[in-house]
């Protein structure tokens, strides 16, 4: 092979090693923002502040407001650029912020794994 093929070849390789570097999703840790929050104390800027706009909000009958916060875990695989998004990923993280009068009332934070309800195909669970 001539010489300029084997430069073109490595110089390709490298910028495709590079490129991956290059690759930049901003990641929230619910688990350590939510540690952040303290009810009774904390108000609706600082779930604000560390958690972000919510994913989802309901107002409860009492006039509260609960506030869900959701991130998936993702798997290794799904970490790789380009190829990533076609694999599902480990579980999810999931934040619950009831807010009353904007002081929080409680914050809690739980998770979950992808198979965390598959019992639940399971046929011995079941009550013939």
């Amino acid at each position: 092979m001539p010489r300029a093929l084997h430069i073109s070849i490595l110089a390709c390789c490298v910028f495709l090693f590079l490129a991956t570097g290059c690759y930049n999703k901003s990641i929230r840790h619910l688990a350590s923002d939510a540690a952040l929050i303290k009810a009774g104390s904390s108000t609706r800027n600082d779930v604000l502040t560390y958690l972000g706009e919510p994913d989802a909000l309901r107002i409860l009958e009492d006039g509260s407001e609960e506030w869900v916060y959701i991130e998936e875990k993702p798997s290794d695989i799904q970490r790789a650029p380009v190829v990533g998004g076609f694999f599902e990923g480990e579980g999810y993280d999931k934040v619950l912020v009831v807010l009353k009068n904007d002081i929080v009332q409680s914050c809690q934070f739980r998770e979950f794994a992808d198979d965390e309800f598959d019992w639940d195909d399971e046929s011995f669970w079941k009550i013939w």
